[in-house]
C-alpha cells in the first residue's frame, strides 16, 4: 500500500486548462486545452509516524498548493488532502510511485478488467456510443479503449497487492496506469484521497463497503424462476406465460418495459416515456398486476428521469418548471437514439417530490414489484440546475441522485422487502441507493468489447469497485441491420445467468430480428434446464447476498479474491459465483468444450462428476452444459448442503 513516507515522493503538476464536453446521444466528444503547466517543488516537508504535509511552489517560488495526510495504522487508512485549486491553477496532476502490477476497478469496464497499461476517464456516459456501434461490422473486437465511455465510473481502484484508493471527488477526472511503477490521477478539483489496506480481500471489500456504502438483500420471490421480459400487451404477457407454464419453465415475474406505451423509430421499438399505464396496451393493469401476482408472478416495469413532449407529464413538469433548463430559460432537450425528451431537474426539491410521487402513485400503487430505473448518464454541461451547482460538477453525481430517489419512493412505499428496482448508470453514492446494477446495452453478439463476453470483466470491475450485485440482459439488446440474436447466443447468455443473481431477458430494441425464448422447442427446452439449476441454487444465492449485504462481500468475484496465484489475476472470462462454484461460461460462437483455468483446490466438475486440481483443463460444453465447477471445502471433500441440490446427478 501506498505509505505516508511515500507521499514526499509523490510528483505535482499543476496546469491550466478548458475543456470541452459536446454531447450527443449520450456520448461526449472530449477535448481539453491546456495553456498552462508546470512541475511544482516540495518545500517545508513535515514527515511524522502519523502525518505528513508540504508546501509546493512553482520554479519562480510562488506558493501554489498543499499537501496533508495522515496515518491510521489501527486501521491500516492513509487520508491525503489536497489544496491546489484556483483561478490560476485548475487542474492537478498527482503521480504515486507503486510497485503495483494490476489495478481493478474504476467502475465498469467492459472490455479490460485489469487496468494496468490503460488511462480511464471517469466521466459518466452512455457506454453504447455511436463511435462503437459504426465501427463494428461484426463479431470482431474494437481496441479495448477505443472510444471507450462507461455508464457506471468511481473514482475507486483495488490492487493485487490487496488495497484500494477512492477519491472523494466529483468532477472529472483521470487515472492513468499506462507507466510502470506509477500511477497518475489528474484531478479538476481539490479532493481528499484514501488508502486502505487488509489481508485478505473479504477484508478490504468490507473496509471498502464501510466508506461507499452496500447494497441491500433481495425480495426472496426473485431466486424462484426467472423474470420474462415480453412487450406488446397484457394479452402477450398472458399467452406468453401461458406458454413458459406449459413448457415447465418456472416464471417468477414478467417485465414489461413498454407498460406506459410505446412508440416505433427507426432505431426499433420504444418505451414511450410517460409513466402512466397504457390503456390501449394493458387494459386495466391494476386489476391483471394482482391476477399475475396471485399466480405467483410478479409485474415489474420501467422509468427514467426523461418525459416524452408529446404526453401530458411532460406539460405538467414543464409548466412547474420542474425541467432542467438551457441559459435562456427554456426546457433543455436531449436527444435519445431518434428522438428529443426533457429530463426533470433532480436538484429541484418540487420536482424531486412530485416526481417521486409518480414512483409511488403509477408505479408502486398498481402492484408493480419493481422496473428498471434506466439512464442517468445525459445530463449536458451547459445546462442550467435549480440548485446553481454548475452542471460540469453534477454530471457524475446525476445518476446516484437519480439511485436515491428511486430509493426513497422504495422506501416510504412501506414496501421494501418486496420491491426492488435495478439501474445501468452510477457514480460512487449510487453503492448506497441502487438495489442492483444491470451491465446496459450490450450488443446481441459474441464480440469481446460489447457482446455477451463482456459482462463478465463488467460485473467483475463493478464488484472491485465495491457494487457486489449486479446482472445481465439475457441475450443482449442492442440489434441493427449487422447485429441478430441468434439462437445459440440466446442458449448461452441463458446458461450463464443461470449461474448469477437474476435471471432476466430482454427482446432487444428489435425484437422482430432476434431469436426470443418462444421462438422454437429446443429453446424452451434449454430455458428450461437453466432456470431450473437457477432455481436450485437458491439457498446458495440468498446466503451470498446475505453476505454482500451484511459485510460488502460481492456476489461475483474474480479468481484471484481466493486464490493468489499469477494466472487468477488476468482471468477476466471466468467468475467465482459467491466462495464455492466457479463459472466459465462458453464464449465463441460454435464452441462444443472450453479450456478453463482452475485455481489450486479440489473441483467436481457438476455435469461429469470428476474430480479436478489446479491447472489448465479442457472440458465439454454442448448446449446445457456450461463448464461449472463446484470447490470440495469441506474435510471430508463433500459437497456442503447448500450446493448439493447442482451437483451431478441431479
Amino acid at each position: 500500500m501506498i505509505r505516508l513516507k511515500d507521499i514526499a515522493k509523490v510528483q505535482v503538476v499543476v496546469a491550466h486548462g478548458k475543456a470541452s464536453f459536446n454531447m450527443e446521444k449520450g456520448s461526449f466528444d472530449y477535448t481539453d486545452e491546456v495553456t498552462f503547466k508546470t512541475q511544482l517543488i516540495q518545500n517545508d516537508v513535515k514527515l511524522t509516524k502519523k502525518e505528513f504535509s508540504a508546501r509546493y511552489t512553482t520554479p519562480n517560488g510562488e506558493t501554489t498548493g498543499f499537501i496533508t495526510a495522515s496515518f491510521d495504522s489501527s486501521k491500516n487508512t492513509l487520508e491525503i488532502q489536497t489544496k491546489f485549486i484556483s483561478p490560476k491553477t485548475n487542474r492537478v496532476y498527482l503521480t504515486f510511485p507503486s510497485e503495483e502490477s494490476h489495478y481493478y476497478g474504476c467502475g465498469e469496464t467492459f472490455s479490460e478488467f485489469d487496468l494496468s497499461g490503460e488511462r480511464v476517464r471517469i466521466w459518466v456516459a452512455e457506454h453504447q456510443n455511436l463511435k462503437r456501434i459504426e465501427k463494428k461490422t461484426d463479431d470482431s473486437p474494437i481496441h479495448p479503449l477505443d472510444y471507450y465511455e462507461s455508464y457506471y465510473v468511481q473514482p475507486t481502484f483495488v490492487t493485487g497487492n490487496r488495497w484500494y484508493m477512492h477519491v472523494d471527488g466529483k468532477n472529472y477526472m483521470e487515472f492513468d496506469f499506462r507507466v510502470p511503477k506509477q500511477f497518475t490521477i489528474q484531478l479538476r478539483e481539490d479532493a481528499e484521497i484514501s488508502f486502505s489496506g487488509a489481508e485478505s480481500y473479504e477484508e478490504l471489500s468490507k473496509k471498502l463497503a464501510d466508506q461507499l456504502g452496500r447494497q441491500k438483500e433481495l425480495p426472496d420471490w426473485l431466486y424462484d424462476g426467472i423474470i420474462l421480459g415480453i412487450q406488446r400487451g397484457s394479452d402477450e404477457v398472458q399467452a406468453k406465460i401461458d406458454q413458459a407454464k406449459n413448457h415447465g419453465v418456472s416464471v417468477c415475474g414478467v417485465w414489461c418495459q413498454d407498460w406506459c406505451g410505446c412508440r416505433k423509430t427507426q432505431f426499433g421499438y420504444q418505451v414511450m416515456w410517460n409513466w402512466e399505464a397504457d390503456e390501449t396496451l394493458y387494459p386495466g393493469l391494476k386489476e391483471r398486476i394482482k391476477k399475475w401476482k396471485d399466480d405467483g408472478i410478479h409485474f415489474l416495469g420501467y422509468i427514467n428521469p426523461f418525459l416524452a413532449l408529446e404526453k401530458p407529464l411532460y406539460a405538467y413538469a414543464s409548466s412547474h418548471g420542474y425541467c432542467v433548463k438551457k441559459s435562456d430559460g427554456s426546457d433543455y432537450l436531449v436527444t435519445i437514439t431518434t428522438f428529443p425528451a426533457a429530463m426533470i431537474d433532480l436538484t429541484n426539491s418540487e420536482a424531486w417530490k412530485w416526481y417521486k410521487s409518480v414512483i409511488k402513485h403509477k408505479l408502486i400503487e398498481i402492484g408493480m414489484d419493481g422496473w428498471m430505473a434506466d439512464f442517468g448518464e445525459y445530463l449536458p454541461v451547459d445546462a442550467v440546475l435549480s440548485n446553481k451547482v454548475p452542471a460540469k460538477i453534477m454530471h457524475n453525481q446525476w445518476p446516484a441522485l437519480w439511485a436515491k430517489l428511486n430509493q426513497e419512493a422504495v422506501q416510504e412505499s412501506g414496501r421494501e422487502n418486496e420491491i426492488f428496482f435495478f439501474t445501468r448508470a452510477g457514480f460512487t453514492e449510487t453503492i448506497k441507493y441502487s438495489a442492483m446494477m444491470w451491465n446496459g446495452d450490450q450488443h446481441v453478439d459474441w464480440s469481446f468489447d460489447d457482446g455477451l463476453p463482456s459482462v463478465i470483466p463488467a460485473s467483475l470491475s463493478l464488484s472491485m469497485s465495491g457494487f457486489g450485485l449486479v446482472h445481465s440482459d439475457v441475450g443482449g439488446y442492442t440489434t441493427n441491420e449487422r447485429l441478430h440474436r441468434s439462437k445459440e447466443l440466446f442458449i448461452r447468455w441463458a446458461e450463464m445467468n443461470a449461474f448469477s443473481i437474476l435471471m432476466r431477458s430482454h427482446e432487444g430494441n428489435q425484437p422482430w430480428n432476434n431469436v426470443q425464448f418462444d421462438s422454437d422447442e429446443e429453446i424452451w427446452a434449454e430455458l428450461k434446464k437453466s432456470v431450473e439449476l437457477h432455481k436450485r441454487l437458491k439457498p446458495y444465492l440468498k446466503k451470498c447476498v446475505s453476505e454482500c449485504a451484511k459485510t460488502g462481500v460481492p456476489v461475483m468475484r474474480p479468481l484471484f479474491y481466493h486464490y493468489d496465484e499469477q494466472a487468477a489475476y488476468s482471468e477476466k472470462y471466468e467468475y467465482l459465483l459467491g466462495r464455492d462454484i466457479l463459472v466459465a461460461p462458453v464464449l465463441q460462437k460454435g464452441e462444443t468444450e472450453r479450456q478453463v483455468y482452475l485455481p489450486n483446490d479440489k473441483w467436481v466438475h457438476i455435469w461429469s462428476g470428476k474430480t479436478y486440481d489446479g491447472g489448465r483443463i479442457v472440458v465439454p460444453a454442448p448446449f446445457g452444459q456450461i463448464p461449472v465447477f463446484v470447490r470440495l471445502s469441506n474435510e471430508e471433500k463433500r459437497v456442503d448442503e447448500a450446493l448439493a441440490k447442482i451437483y451431478y446427478p441431479y
